[in-house]
C-alpha cells in the first residue's frame, strides 16, 4: 500500500469528549496501546493528551504512533480572523511541533452539538451577508494556518453552522483553496445527503476524512423524535466503517481515483459499555485496510 495513506483513529472509540461519561474511566494508555496492536498508524488528540508539544512528542513516540491531527473549537461565526488567530495560537504549535498537515476546524458559536436541544435548533447563517462575511474571516484565518504549515479541514458537523450537503456546497463555493475540506461520511450522511455525491463534488478540496457508519434506523428515530445529537450518539446513530449503510467501496474508490493523499480516521462516538472498544476499532480498521489495499493497488 503506496504511504501517502494512512489509517488513523480518533479516542473517540475508548472516550468521548462531547459526553466525558462515556469511557471516562478508560486510560489513555489503553487507547494507544489497542489502537498500536490493531494496526493504526496514529491518533487525532482528545481531552485526555498532553497540550505541551514536546510532553505530546514523547508520549505518541513510546508507542511509534504519529500526531494525526487534533480538534480546535472555532468561533469565526461570532468574532474576527484577527481574534481567532490569536486564539489558535498554542494548538497550531502544538499540531505544527508534532508533525501535523491538517487541523480539525469546528465551528462552535452557538452549536448545539453538545446540548440537550433537538438538532433542528442549530444555529443558521441567514444572509448572503451573514454567508459571506464568514467565509471572508474563514479565508484569512486559513490562510494564516497554513502560512505555518497547518491547512484547515473543515468539519461540517451535526448541529452547526455547516451541517447538510447545501452548506458544504455554500462554503466551498465562498472560500479559498487554504480552506481544506474535512469529508466525514458519517456526518453528511445523518444530514440527509449521500456521502460519495458530496465526496465526488467536492474532492479536490478533501484534505481529511473522517470514516464513520450510520445506522439509518437510529437517524431516523433521532429525527422524528427531536433528538439532540448527543442522544443520537447514545442510541448508537454512528457505528465504525462496515457496520452501517455508507459505501464505503465507493468512497475508497472515489479517493484513489482522486489520488487522495492523506489520513482516513476511524471516528465513531459510540457507547464502549454496548461498542466494546477494541473491537469495534478492529473492526474499523479491518474494513479500511482491506478496501485501502484493494483499491489503491487497483487504481496503480
Amino acid at each position: 500500500m503506496p504511504q501517502k495513506i494512512r489509517i488513523g483513529i480518533n479516542p473517540l472509540s475508548w472516550m468521548n469528549d462531547d459526553l466525558p461519561s462515556l469511557g471516562g474511566e478508560t486510560p489513555l494508555a489503553t487507547a494507544l496501546t489497542e489502537g498500536k496492536q490493531i494496526g493504526y498508524e496514529g491518533f487525532e488528540l482528545g481531552n485526555k493528551f498532553p497540550r505541551e508539544p514536546q510532553a505530546l512528542k514523547t508520549l505518541l513516540a513510546q508507542y511509534d504512533l504519529a500526531l494525526v491531527s487534533g480538534w480546535y473549537s472555532g468561533k469565526l461565526a461570532e468574532r474576527s480572523a484577527e481574534e481567532e488567530i490569536e486564539a489558535v495560537a498554542p494548538h497550531l504549535e502544538l499540531l505544527a511541533k508534532n508533525g501535523a498537515a491538517v487541523m480539525v476546524y469546528g465551528e462552535v458559536a452557538n452549536s448545539i452539538q453538545g446540548a440537550p436541544k433537538p438538532l433542528c435548533q442549530r444555529p443558521r447563517f441567514f444572509s448572503d451577508a451573514q454567508w459571506s462575511a464568514y467565509a471572508e474571516r474563514l479565508n484569512r484565518f486559513a490562510e494564516y494556518t497554513l502560512s505555518r504549515g497547518v491547512r484547515v479541514a473543515y468539519h461540517h458537523h451535526m448541529g452547526a453552522y455547516v451541517e447538510t450537503p447545501a452548506d458544504v456546497d455554500r462554503l466551498m463555493a465562498l472560500t479559498n483553496d487554504a480552506v481544506g475540506l474535512l469529508f466525514d461520511a458519517g456526518h453528511i450522511t445523518f444530514a440527509g445527503g449521500d456521502a460519495l455525491t458530496v465526496l465526488q463534488k467536492h474532492i479536490e478540496r478533501v484534505c481529511h476524512v473522517h470514516c464513520k457508519d450510520v445506522r439509518p434506523d437510529i437517524v431516523k428515530l433521532a429525527r422524528n423524535r427531536n433528538w439532540s445529537f448527543l442522544d443520537a450518539v447514545i442510541n448508537g446513530a454512528f457505528s465504525v466503517p462496515g457496520d452501517g449503510c455508507v459505501d464505503y467501496p465507493g468512497i475508497i474508490a472515489c479517493l484513489a481515483k482522486h489520488d487522495y493523499e492523506g489520513w482516513l480516521v476511524v471516528e465513531a462516538e459510540q457507547d464502549p459499555v454496548i461498542a466494546p472498544s477494541y473491537a469495534y476499532a478492529d473492526k474499523g480498521y479491518r474494513t479500511l485496510r482491506a478496501l485501502v489495499d484493494a483499491t489503491f493497488k487497483e487504481a496503480a
